[in-house]
């Protein structure tokens, strides 16, 4: 397998959705609307990490493409939990992809206390050799979630999957608080969410140009 060419339309297709997801945001702000939407990130998974997880889930290398949905991942980064569900209401409403598969790690978390939304898709994408349909991961969390599932991921990584029992049980409180911390923000999100426009109405004025 040329690798190169395996990989080049997960590229495309992790750019793609940066750029449409991005300029939902942009849209919000042009309307002076406040956005779920945080900040967009993607990445397609290495080689590697490819072969890893096939292995690992037993899939045969001719079925990859078939069956490993996060090849292309891209991720939405919400302030608050009920962001989230827009952002999905929002993917739901769009007609350049196709929803395959929804998991809410949020109402039903992992044993491991991860948080996340995740929609995986059939995106379209133009090649030279003509439209190829290619499964891509979008996952939605808040920053607090994201903090926390960082870090787990940097502990699978240096424990090969394998985490000390000490740590996961501190994983796991700390998942916990992070979902507190949502919890209480959600309760003062008009709150926060005036206070950011008007922060945002003096930084305007300040850039306004002075008379005379």
């Amino acid at each position: 397998m040329n690798w190169d060419i395996f990989i080049a339309p997960y590229a495309q297709v992790v750019e793609e959705l940066k750029v449409k997801l991005k300029g939902m945001r942009r849209q919000f702000e042009y309307e002076m609307e406040q956005s779920p939407i945080e900040f967009v990130t993607g990445r397609v998974k290495p080689k590697s990490s490819i072969i890893e997880k096939a292995r690992r889930k037993a899939i045969n290398p001719e079925n990859i493409e078939k069956e490993l949905q996060d090849i292309a991942g891209v991720r939405v980064v919400c302030q608050f939990v009920d962001d989230i569900y827009a952002v999905v209401d929002m993917l739901k409403n769009r007609h350049d992809f196709d929803i395959v598969e929804e998991k809410d790690y949020i109402t039903r978390k992992k044993d491991s206390g991860y948080r996340s939304y995740h929609v995986i898709i059939n995106y379209p994408v133009e090649t030279i050799h003509g439209e190829k349909i290619v499964l891509a991961e979008i996952q939605i969390r808040t920053l607090a979630m994201n903090f926390w599932a960082t870090n787990e991921h940097s502990l699978n990584y240096k424990y090969a999957g394998k985490i000390p029992t000490e740590v996961k049980s501190r994983l796991k409180r700390a998942a916990e608080a992070a979902f507190q911390l949502d919890e209480e923000m959600s309760k003062i999100k008009s709150e926060i969410q005036e206070a950011q426009k008007v922060f945002l109405r003096k930084e305007d004025k300040k850039k306004e140009p002075k008379k005379g």
